[in-house]
C-alpha cells in the first residue's frame, strides 16, 4: 500500500542516507486481492501485519500535460507528461518569478493556514501579471507541529495526491545538508507540478528545474526515479527509468525550535496553466486538508491497518538482504548540470538498514483478558491496557511483591517501556522529569508500604509545578490492614493534599471490569487537566500475586465487548475549546486591552514556562508589546539565539534587572506602572521585591492554572489562560511604544551591567561558577535541553546567563528567511517545592521526556543528595546522552551569600550549614559505571563539553571550585555590577533629555567635523619632527570638542593611511546623532557600528583614539563639565584615591621622565640626575641599544650610584632583547631595585620564561599594541605575578574604550596600568592626564571593592613632552613641580582648563580640511541607437593627472560611492555615474533605428557610451573602480579600452559566463525579473531581490534600511528594467578568454562572506596568473586580490575602509611608476 522513493532535491547537495517514505491513506479501502505490480515477496513479509501491502502507490491519473482548472479538479496542480514533449522550447529557460514571501508566525497550525488563505486572497485580489512562475508563502508555527503526525491526522479518503514524508539523519559532513538548510522531517500532501515519464529522465530534470530557483532555496522538488506512473491503472510501479518528480503544494517541515508552514502556487501559461488554475487547485486541495496537529481517535483507528516504513542507513542495525522488486536502497551521486545548480542522481543498491516503524493500534486488546489466569491479573492487564490507550505508556516499576501483577502486565504489554530502579525516590523523581519533558503522566508502580511512602517527595515536586503523575501503589486488601500484616500501612490518603486520591477495591470478579476503566479514565483526566498534578491509585490485591491459576467469573466482563473489539479508552473526557474571534471577547478582555494601552512604564516578566509552544507564543509577544522583557532562566527565553539583526531586537530584554537592582538608585528608579508577567514563579529575589516596593497600579498575571502564585499579594488582574491563548488576543490590538525614557534608561542599564558582567567574568584567569553558568548556553546545541538545579546553580544561570547566543548554521540560513528574531531554548528545573533532592533523576527522566540532548547543572550537595540518580543513569533507555555538571565546591556555597554567613560562626557553618564534605565524586561515578572528568580550568571545561559532545555518551563533568572562592567572586561580581548601573544611571539622569526619546538616546548631533595637518619639530633634533591632525568635531550647538590623531609609522599606520580613513569619517560623522553612553564599557563600538554602519576594527588605532577624544571632549563641554567627568559617569570628587593632592586639594598626576641616550654611563646619570633635580620621581631608560646588554647594566649601576634608591628607574628593552640576552642583562641588574623591565624579549612565548627565570619585574608594551580581537582572551596567558604592569598607549591600542577595558584587567590582577604618551602634543597630554586620573581612580574604587591597600601612585609615561621644541597649542600644558609639593605632576583641574581653554598654534598647522562640496552635473551622450543624459558627481582635484571612475551596481546610484571618494579624494580627481535608467541618468532610444536594427543596450554599448563620457571629462587616463554589474562594465572596459584605462578595481565582479546554455538561462531569469520590475513596481521587486542569499550579510547590516530606501528612489524604472535585461550577465559576452591577454593591471576586491565572488576573483587570478607565466611582457604583476573582513557581496557598503585604503594604495602604484 506504500510505495518506497527518494528525496530529490534540486540544485544542491543532500544526506546520502535519508529515511523516506511515500503515502496515500486513501489505499487501505482497496481490497486485500488488488493486483500487485511487484511480484517478488519480501521474505520478512509475514511476520509484520500488513507489511505486504506497501508494494502498490494508487495515485491519480491525467493523460493530459496541458491542463486547465477544470481537468485538474481535485487532482493535483500542473501535470506534464515529459513523454508528450518532444522539443521543450521556451521550457529550458526559468519561471519569470520564482520566489518565497514570509508570513507574520503564526501561534497554531489552524492560525498558519488561516495566515496562507488571507495571502491567496490578497494575491487574487492584484494577482501577478507574470505569465509563468513560482510563489511559495510559508509561515512559522509552533514546535509541536509535527511534520508525521499531521500527515497522520489527514482524513483516509483524501483526494488529493501525493503524500510523502522525508526524515533526515544528521551527517558530519555539512556541506551535505545545505539543501535543506537544517531540516529534521518534512511531509506535504498534493503537487503544485509534477512531471512525470516512462523514459528520459534527464529531460523531466530540465523540465522540474524550470521551476526552482537558487534564489528561493526553499521551494524544493522531490520524486521517485524507477518508478512509473500508469495513467490508465492509476498505479506506480517499478520500471527501469522511470520517474515521477514533483513540488509539494501543502509543506510542513520541522526545524529545531519551530516548524514552517509552506503553500506552493505554480502557473505556466506556456503549459495552458494559468494563475487562476493555481488559485483553484490550491482552494480546492485546502478545503480538503485537515489543518489540526491533533492525532484523533479515528485515526488510531484507522491506522491499525497501515504499515509505514522509514528506510534508513544505520550502521548499528545490521544489514537485510531484501529483493531488489520488494524494496531498493538509493544511493545518490552529484553531476554538474548547469553553473549555478546540480542534481543528485541514483542508483539501485541490493543491501541497506531497514528500521520498519509500525505506527497501529491493536485490534483488540493487547493481552487476551480472558485467558488470564486470576483476578488479579485481569484487574492489572485492564490498568495498564487502559493506560495505554490514554497515551500513557512510559512505567516506573520499583521492585516488589505485592505489586507483581501490575509490574508484570506492564512489562509485558507491546505499547509500553518499562524503567526499574531499586530506589522508589529516585524512580518517582525520575517520573516527574518524564512528565516535565514530555506533558504526559508516567506511571509509577510501587510495592506497600515504606515504598509508597517515599514517593512523597516527588509527589510534592509535582503537586507544586504541576505536573501530571499517576502513581499505582499495591496494597494490602482490607482484612490485611491494622492486623499487624507484614509491610503494611495506611496508604489511604497517605499523601494528603498533594493528589487526587482513588482507591480500588481489592480484585475482585464480583465488581464490573468497567469499573477500573472508569476509575482509570477519571484518574488520568485528573492528572492532565488544568491544574495538571499527581493522581493517586491504590490498588489492593489477594494472593496470589504471581500467575498461579484461579476460577474467577467472566461475568465481570459484561459491557466491555465494545471496547475489547477497539482501540479506544472507555470514558472519554472533552474538554470545549475557547473562542478567540474578537465577538467573543467580554467586558473583563476589553479592561485589560485598556490597562495595557494605557501603560506607561510596562515591563513584561515572563517567568517559568514549560512547553515549546508557549515558548513560542512569548517570543511572538514579546516583539508585538516591545516592551521592556525581564525573562526567568526557566522561560526558555533567558537563554535565546538570535536570528535576525541584533540591533533590531536588542533593547527588548532586559537580562541583568537582578545585578542593576543592586544600585539603590535603580531600585528607586524603575518603578513601572503596569507589569504583565506570564509564565509561572520567578527566580529573582531582588526583581520580586522591587515589585513589592514599587507595588504597580497594574499587575496582570497570567497563567494556565487557576491557583494562587502571588506571594506579594500585588496581582490586580488574574487571568487563567494559555500563553498561546493571552497571545493570540493580544495580537489582534495595536500597543503604542512606550514614549519617555523608560525603555531607552533600561536598555542602557542592562547593556553596562551586561557589559560589566562579561568582562568580569572573563577577566577572572580561574574557572569560576559564575563562568560555568555565562558559557553553558553557548554549548547547548539545537537538539538540547538544559536542566538546572537548585540552591546556587539556578541563581548563578539566572544572573549570569549570556542572553543571546549565535544561532546554529542551518537554521539561520532558514530562519533568515522568516518573520522570527529570535528562538527560545528549553529549560526546565525543579522549582515547585524547590528542593534538592532528586535533581539527578528528574533530569533523566526529563531527557528521556522530552527527546533532547540534556545538558544538567547541578551543585555537589545535590548530587549527593541524590547519588541513586547515578543507578537511574545508567541505565540508557530511549534516551539521548545526557551530560551533568557538577559545581563541586565541598559543600552547599550557597549559604555563604546568605546573612547567616555573617552571623554564625565558622564551625557551626561548617558543620551546620555548609556541610563540608570530601566526598570522591570520580569513585562514585566509578562504582556506577558511569563516565567521569574532572575539570580545573575554562580550558578543560570546553575540552571535557566537547568532547561529551563527540562522544554521544553519559559523562558527568566534576568542576572544582570552592566555598570561600566562590563566595568572594559573587561578591566582587555584584559590588562591579551595583557601580556600572549607579554610573550609568547617574549619567542618564544628568542629560538635558527632551523631546521624544522614541527612536533612542540622543545626546547631541554633530554639526561640522574639520582636521588639521601639524608639524612639530622636537629638541633633541630639528630633523626630527612629530606630524598628525588636529580633530575639531562642532556639536549643534555651537560647541566644539578637540581630539588627535597622531599615527606612529612602526605601528603600520601612515599619514596617507589615517588621512583617507580622516576624510571617510568627517563624512560619516556629519549629521549623525550621539547615541551612547560615553562610559567606556563597549558603547563607544556599538555606536560606531550600528550609527555609523562602520566595523570598528577596521579603523586604524590612532583614528579611532583620535574621534572618541573628540567626541568626548565635545560632550563634556556641552555638559560645562570635563572629560573626566563623562568617563567616570559623574562620579563623586570625594573618593579615596592615591593621587597626589595639591594644597587645594586639587587632584594631580606623577609624570615619568623619558631619557633615550647613547653616551657613556656617566653622561646618562648626569642627566637623569638632572631630570631628578627637577622633580622626576620616576625615570625610564631606553635600553637594548648598546652591543651588549652588560654595557646596559652598567648605565643602570652607575645611575644608582649617582641618585640612589629612592628614585624609581624603570628600562624599555621595546623587544630588542634574545632571551638570553635579557636574562644576562636581568642577572647584572638584580640587585639595582628596578620598578619594572619593559618588554625584556623580542619572542612573547619568552615573557613569562623570563619573569621564572629572572625573578624580575616586567612590563608589557608592544605586546599589548598588538593584541587583537577577543584581547582578553589573550591577556590571559599574562595574568603571571611576574608581570607587574601594563604602559598603555591610547593612540596605538584604539582609544580609550580599548585601553579601559585593558587597564582593568591590569589592575583587577594587581598590576599598574600606566598610560603612556607617543609624542602627541598637549591636546592629547591635556586629556591623557585626566583619563589617567580616571584609571587612578578606578584602580582605588578596585582596591576597595576588593579589600586590598591600594597602591602607591603611579607615575605615568607622559613624559615625551620634553621632547617637543614646539607645540600644537599656543601654550602648551603646565606640566610642573607644584607648590608644597617635591614631584614634577599634572594637576587634573589644569588640564581639563586647558583643553576647554586651547588655542591653536597656526605656525604648526600645515594645511587645513573641512567638508568639501561634491559638484553635481549632467552629460548628454549620443550613441548611434540612444543617447543618454549622465548624472555625475565629482570630488578632489585632478592629482597627477588621474581620475577614478566609479561604477555602481544594478539598483546602485552614483550617491552609493561618495563616502568611498570622500576618503580617496585626497589622492585622485574622483568621479561617480548614475549608469543608464539608474538615478538621474536617463536613456532615450531612437525607435526608428532600434526598430529596423535590432539593437538593444549592452555592457558593450553601454562602455562605448561611458568611453566617450570619460574622455569628455578627463584628458588623462582613469582608473575605473566597478562594482557588481559596474565591475562587469569595468572589467569590460579594461581589457578593451587599454589606452584610456590605467586600471580597474573589480569589487564583487565577474567576467561572465562560459557556458552557453547557462547565459542563456541566465538571461531569461533577468528578463523575467525585468518584466515583474515593471509590472509589480519598484517596491515590489526589491522586497524579492533582497531576499537572495547573496544579500545575507547586507541585511544584517545596521543601515539595510536605509540603504534598501536608497534603492526605491530611481526616477525611469523602464529605463531600469531594460538596463536588468540587457545588461544581463546572461547577455553578455565571455570575457574569461580575454583575461589571458590581460595588459591592464586589475585588483580584486571581495567580501569574507562572499563565497560565490570569491571563488570567481579566484579562478580570473588563476586564469591570469596561468596565461603569463611565459610571457617576459606580463613579468610586472598585473593582479592581485584583497578579501575583506566582516563584508559580503555589498563590501563597499558593508565595510568601506579596507576598500577605501585598497583603492588609494592601487592608485599610489601608479604614481610610482
Amino acid at each position: 500500500m506504500f510505495g518506497v522513493g527518494v528525496f530529490l532535491p534540486y540544485s544542491s547537495y543532500f544526506e546520502p542516507s535519508p529515511h523516506l517514505f511515500i503515502s496515500n491513506p486513501r489505499l487501505p479501502v482497496l481490497p486485500r486481492r488488488a493486483p500487485r505490480k511487484f511480484r517478488r515477496r519480501n521474505p520478512f513479509s509475514r511476520s509484520l501485519l500488513s507489511l505486504h501491502r506497501f508494494d502498490l502507490l494508487r495515485c491519480s491519473s491525467n493523460p493530459n500535460s496541458r491542463v486547465n482548472a477544470d481537468s485538474c479538479s481535485h487532482r493535483g496542480g500542473l501535470e506534464i507528461d515529459a513523454d508528450g514533449i518532444l522539443e521543450t522550447g521556451d521550457l529550458d529557460f526559468p519561471v519569470e518569478i520564482c520566489t518565497t514571501r514570509a508570513l507574520p508566525p503564526a501561534l497554531s497550525l489552524e492560525e498558519g493556514f488561516d495566515k496562507m488563505k488571507q495571502a491567496v486572497e490578497e494575491l487574487k485580489s492584484n494577482p501577478p501579471r507574470m505569465t509563468s512562475g513560482v510563489l511559495r508563502f510559508q509561515v512559522a508555527v509552533p514546535p509541536s507541529t509535527k511534520a508525521l503526525t499531521w500527515l497522520c491526522c489527514q482524513h483516509q479518503n483524501l483526494l488529493v495526491y501525493p503524500h510523502f514524508y522525508l526524515i533526515t539523519r544528521a551527517s558530519s559532513d555539512p556541506s551535505l545538508q545545505l539543501y535543506l538548510l537544517g531540516a529534521l522531517e518534512v511531509c506535504g500532501i498534493g503537487a503544485a507540478i509534477s512531471v512525470h515519464g516512462s523514459s528520459r529522465a534527464r529531460q523531466g530534470f530540465s523540465l522540474i528545474s524550470r521551476y526552482l530557483s537558487i534564489d528561493s532555496p526553499l521551494i524544493r522538488a522531490y520524486g521517485f526515479l524507477g518508478i512509473n506512473y500508469n495513467k490508465m491503472s492509476s498505479l506506480m510501479e517499478e520500471r527501469l527509468d522511470s520517474f515521477y518528480l514533483f513540488i509539494p503544494q501543502v509543506e510542513v517541515t520541522e526545524y529545531k525550535g519551530c516548524s514552517v508552514l509552506a503553500v506552493t502556487l505554480v502557473w505556466d501559461d506556456c503549459m495552458s496553466y494559468k494563475f487562476t488554475n493555481a488559485v483553484h487547485t490550491f482552494e480546492l486541495h485546502i478545503h480538503q486538508v485537515f489543518i489540526t496537529n491533533i492525532l484523533s481517535s479515528d485515526f488510531v483507528m484507522s491506522i491499525s491497518i497501515f504499515t509505514i516504513m522509514l528506510l534508513q542507513w544505520n550502521q548499528h542495525l545490521p544489514a537485510l538482504t531484501l529483493p531488489t522488486p520488494c524494496c531498493s536502497f538509493f544511493t545518490m551521486k552529484h553531476h554538474c548540470l548547469k553553473e549555478e545548480g546540480s542534481f543528485l542522481d541514483v542508483s539501485h543498491n541490493e543491501f541497506l538498514d531497514i528500521n520498519i516503524i509500525l505506527l497501529m493500534g491493536s485490534y483488540g486488546t493487547n493481552c487476551l483478558i480472558k485467558d488470564c489466569a486470576n483476578i488479579n491479573a485481569v484487574w492489572a492487564s485492564l490498568i495498564v491496557e487502559e493506560c495505554v490507550r490514554l497515551g500513557l505508556t512510559y512505567f516506573c516499576i520499583a521492585p516488589g511483591s505485592r505489586s507483581s501483577p501490575l509490574a508484570i502486565s506492564a512489562c509485558g504489554h507491546s505499547h509500553t517501556t518499562c524503567y526499574s530502579c531499586y530506589d522508589e525516590r529516585s524512580l518517582a523523581f525520575h517520573a516527574v522529569g518524564y512528565g516535565k519533558g514530555s506533558h504526559k503522566p508516567a506511571v509509577i508502580i510501587t510495592s506497600s508500604g515504606t515504598a509508597v511512602s517515599n514517593l512523597l517527595p516527588a509527589v510534592v515536586e509535582a503537586s507544586h509545578d504541576f505536573v501530571p503523575l499517576l502513581l499505582l501503589t499495591a496494597d494490602r486488601p482490607p482484612e490485611l490492614q491494622d492486623a499487624g500484616a507484614n509491610q503494611s500501612i495506611d496508604q489511604v490518603n497517605h499523601f494528603g493534599k498533594f493528589v487526587r486520591f482513588f482507591n480500588l477495591p481489592a480484585a475482585t470478579d464480583q465488581v464490573p471490569a468497567r469499573m477500573v476503566l472508569t476509575t482509570i479514565d477519571s484518574a488520568v483526566h485528573y492528572a492532565t487537566q488544568v491544574p495538571h498534578g499527581p493522581v493517586h491509585i491504590n490498588c489492593p490485591f489477594r494472593e496470589p500475586l504471581e500467575d498461579s491459576p484461579r476460577e474467577w467469573q467472566l461475568d465481570c466482563l459484561k459491557g466491555l465487548d465494545s471496547w475489547l473489539s477497539k482501540t479506544e479508552p472507555y470514558t472519554k473526557y472533552i474538554k470545549m475549546q475557547h473562542l478567540f474571534t474578537d465577538g467573543h471577547h467580554n467586558g473583563q478582555v476589553a479592561e485589560i486591552i485598556e490597562v495595557i494601552q494605557k501603560a506607561k512604564r510596562g515591563l513584561l516578566l515572563i517567568g517559568a514556562i514549560h512547553k515549546e509552544d508557549e515558548i513560542f507564543a512569548a517570543s511572538v509577544l514579546a516583539k508585538h508589546l516591545s516592551w521592556p522583557v525581564v525573562s526567568d532562566i526557566l522561560s526558555g527565553l533567558r537563554l535565546r539565539r538570535v536570528l535576525a539583526s541584533f540591533h533590531e531586537i536588542e533593547s527588548l530584554f532586559i537580562d541583568h534587572m537582578d545585578h542593576a537592582l543592586l544600585s539603590h538608585s535603580v531600585r528607586s528608579w524603575a518603578q513601572p506602572d503596569l507589569v504583565l508577567q506570564i509564565g509561572s514563579r520567578i527566580t529573582s529575589k531582588r526583581i520580586i521585591q522591587l515589585l513589592e516596593l514599587c507595588s504597580p497600579s497594574s499587575y496582570i498575571l497570567v497563567d494556565e492554572h487557576p491557583c494562587r502564585h502571588d506571594p506579594s499579594h500585588i496581582v490586580t488582574h488574574r487571568i487563567q489562560s494559555t500563553i498561546i491563548e493571552f497571545a493570540h488576543i493580544l495580537r489582534k490590538y495595536y500597543f503604542p511604544k512606550q514614549a519617555g525614557t523608560w525603555n531607552i534608561f533600561l536598555k542602557e542599564l542592562n547593556m553596562m551591567v551586561a557589559q560589566e558582567i562579561e568582562f568580569q567574568i572573563h577577566s577572572e584567569s580561574s574557572l569560576t561558577e559564575p563562568y560555568v553558568a555565562h558559557v553553558i548556553g553557548e554549548v547547548l546545541k539545537d537538539d538540547s535541553a538544559l536542566f538546572i538545579g537548585n540552591s546556587m546553580v539556578i541563581r548563578d544561570a539566572d544572573m549570569y546567563g549570556r542572553g543571546w547566543l549565535c544561532p546554529m548554521s542551518f537554521d539561520s540560513k532558514m530562519m533568515s528567511n522568516l518573520d522570527l528574531l529570535f528562538q527560545g531554548l528549553r529549560v526546565a528545573g525543579n522549582r515547585g517545592a524547590s528542593g534538592i533532592d532528586g535533581l539527578l533523576s528528574t533530569a533523566v527522566g526529563f531527557a528521556v521526556g522530552c527527546n533532547k540532548q540534556v545538558i544538567c547543572l547541578i551543585g555537589d550537595v545535590s548530587f549527593l543528595h541524590d547519588t541513586n540518580g547515578l543507578a537511574v543513569l545508567n541505565q540508557r533507555v530511549t534516551r539521548k546522552p545526557i551530560t551533568v555538571i557538577v559545581i563541586n565546591n565541598h559543600g552547599g556555597g550557597i549559604f555563604s551569600l546568605l546573612p547567616i554567613a555573617k552571623r554564625a560562626q565558622p564551625d557551626v557553618l561548617d558543620k551546620y550549614f555548609y556541610t563540608v564534605h570530601d566526598v570522591s565524586i570520580d569513585r562514585l561515578c566509578t562504582a556506577h559505571s558511569v563516565k567521569h572528568l574532572l575539570v580545573r580550568t575554562k580550558t578543560e571545561l570546553h575540552n571535557a563539553l566537547c568532547k561529551c559532545r563527540q562522544q554521544q555518551t553519559d559523562c558527568v563533568i566534576e568542576v572544582e571550585s570552592s566555598i570561600e572562592g566562590n563566595t568572594y567572586f559573587h561578591s566582587i561580581m555584584s559590588k562591579f555590577a551595583c557601580q556600572a548601573a549607579n554610573q550609568t544611571l547617574n549619567f542618564l539622569l544628568g542629560l538635558p533629555l527632551s523631546g521624544s526619546l522614541n527612536n533612542g538616546l540622543f545626546l547631541s548631533k554633530i554639526d561640522k567635523v574639520e582636521y588639521s595637518l601639524y608639524r612639530q619639530v622636537s629638541h633633541p633634533s630639528p630633523n626630527f619632527f612629530r606630524e598628525g591632525f588636529v580633530l575639531r568635531i562642532y556639536l549643534d550647538n555651537a560647541t566644539v570638542g578637540l581630539g588627535e590623531v597622531a599615527p606612529i609609522e612602526i605601528h603600520a599606520e601612515d599619514l596617507l593611511d589615517v588621512e583617507e580613513q580622516l576624510k571617510f569619517m568627517a563624512h560619516k560623522l556629519e549629521g549623525s546623532g550621539i547615541s551612547f553612553v560615553p562610559l567606556l564599557k563597549g558603547s563607544f563600538s556599538q555606536w560606531i557600528w550600528k550609527a555609523l554602519g562602520i566595523p570598528p576594527s577596521s579603523l586604524f588605532p590612532s583614528v579611532r583614539c583620535g574621534i572618541e577624544m573628540a567626541i568626548l571632549n565635545a560632550i563634556a563641554a556641552r555638559q560645562g563639565s570635563g572629560f573626566l567627568d563623562v568617563i567616570s559617569g559623574y562620579m563623586s570628587s570625594s573618593r579615596e584615591t592615591q593621587l597626589v593632592a595639591g594644597v587645594n586639594g586639587s587632584k594631580q598626576i606623577q609624570i615619568c621622565a623619558l631619557v633615550d641616550h647613547s653616551g657613556t654611563p656617566k653622561e646618562i646619570a648626569d642627566v637623569v640626575s638632572q631630570l631628578v633635580d627637577e622633580g622626576f620621581s620616576t625615570i625610564k631608560l631606553k635600553v637594548a641599544r648598546r652591543e651588549n646588554p652588560v654595557e646596559d647594566a652598567e648605565v643602570i649601576q652607575v645611575i644608582r650610584q649617582k641618585v640612589g634608591y629612592e628614585v624609581k628607574i624603570r628600562v624599555d628593552a621595546n623587544r630588542r632583547w634574545t632571551y638570553e640576552e635579557a636574562m644576562q642583562f636581568g642577572s647584572c641588574v638584580k640587585c639595582l631595585d628596578l620598578q619594572y623591565i619593559e618588554e625584556p624579549v623580542c619572542q612573547e612565548v619568552d615573557i613569562v620564561k623570563f619573569c621564572d627565570k629572572s625573578g624580575l619585574p616586567v612590563a608589557l608594551d608592544e605586546t599589548i599594541d598588538n593584541l587583537s580581537g577577543d584581547f582578553l582572551h589573550e591577556l590571559k596567558k599574562f595574568v603571571h605575578p611576574g608581570i607587574v604592569a601594563i604602559v598603555i598607549k591610547p593612540s596605538v591600542v584604539g582609544g580609550f574604550e580599548r585601553a579601559s577595558l585593558i587597564a582593568k584587567w591590569a589592575q583587577l590582577h594587581e598590576k599598574m596600568a600606566v598610560v603612556s604618551s607617543a609624542f602627541e602634543s598637549s591636546i592629547s597630554l591635556s586629556t591623557y592626564i585626566q583619563y589617567a586620573c580616571y584609571l587612578e581612580e578606578q584602580n582605588a574604587e578596585i582596591c576597595r571593592i576588593k579589600g586590598r591597600t591600594p597602591d602607591a601612585a603611579i607615575a605615568h609615561g607622559l613624559g615625551t613632552y620634553c621632547w617637543l621644541k614646539e607645540d600644537v597649542t599656543s601654550r602648551g600644558i603646565d606640566i610642573c613641580i607644584r607648590p608644597y609639593s617635591d614631584r614634577m605632576v599634572a594637576s587634573v583641574e589644569d588640564a581639563r582648563n586647558f583643553i576647554q581653554c586651547v588655542q591653536i598654534n597656526k605656525g604648526s598647522i600645515q594645511r587645513n580640511y573641512s567638508s568639501e562640496p561634491v559638484r553635481s552635473y549632467h552629460i548628454k551622450v549620443d550613441g548611434d541607437y540612444f543617447s543618454c543624459s549622465f548624472k555625475l558627481q565629482e570630488a578632489g582635484e585632478n592629482i597627477d593627472n588621474i581620475t577614478i571612475v566609479y561604477l555602481h551596481g544594478f539598483l546602485g546610484t552614483s550617491q552609493d560611492w561618495i563616502p568611498i571618494m570622500k576618503g580617496v579624494s585626497a589622492t585622485a580627481h574622483c568621479i561617480s555615474i548614475d549608469l543608464p535608467g539608474h538615478g538621474e541618468s536617463q536613456v532615450q532610444f531612437s525607435m526608428d533605428k532600434r526598430s529596423k536594427q535590432g539593437i538593444d543596450l549592452s555592457v558593450e554599448s553601454v562602455a562605448d557610451m561611458l568611453l566617450k563620457l570619460i574622455s569628455s571629462v578627463t584628458t588623462g587616463g582613469v582608473i575605473l573602480v566597478g562594482y557588481s554589474m559596474g565591475a562587469r562594465i569595468a572589467l569590460h572596459m579594461a581589457l578593451k579600452f587599454k589606452e584610456k584605462v590605467m586600471g580597474a578595481v573589480i569589487v564583487s565582479g565577474s567576467p561572465g559566463l562560459r557556458d552557453k546554455t547557462v547565459r542563456k538561462i541566465r538571461g531569461a531569469q533577468d528578463e523575467s525579473r525585468a518584466r515583474f520590475l515593471v509590472e509589480h513596481g519598484l517596491h515590489s521587486f526589491l522586497e524579492t531581490w533582497y531576499s537572495g542569499s547573496l544579500w545575507k550579510s547586507l541585511r544584517d547590516h545596521p543601515h539595510f534600511s536605509y540603504i534598501r530606501s536608497t534603492r526605491d528612489r530611481h526616477n525611469d524604472i523602464q529605463g531600469l528594467a531594460e538596463i536588468l535585461s540587457s545588461l544581463s550577465i546572461g547577455k553578455q559576452l565571455s570575457l574569461w578568454e580575454d583575461l589571458r591577454h590581460l595588459q591592464t593591471p586589475l585588483l580584486f576586491i571581495v567580501g569574507e562572506m562572499d563565497a560565490k565572488f570569491r571563488k570567481i576573483a579566484q579562478h580570473m587570478c588563476s586564469e591570469i596568473r596561468d596565461c603569463s607565466k611565459d610571457d617576459p611582457h606580463q613579468q610586472q604583476k598585473l593582479y592581485d586580490t584583497i578579501i575583506v573582513p566582516d563584508c559580503g557581496h555589498a563590501v563597499h557598503l558593508e565595510n568601506p575602509l579596507p576598500v577605501i585604503n585598497a583603492i588609494r594604495k592601487f592608485v599610489t602604484s601608479f604614481e610610482q611608476r
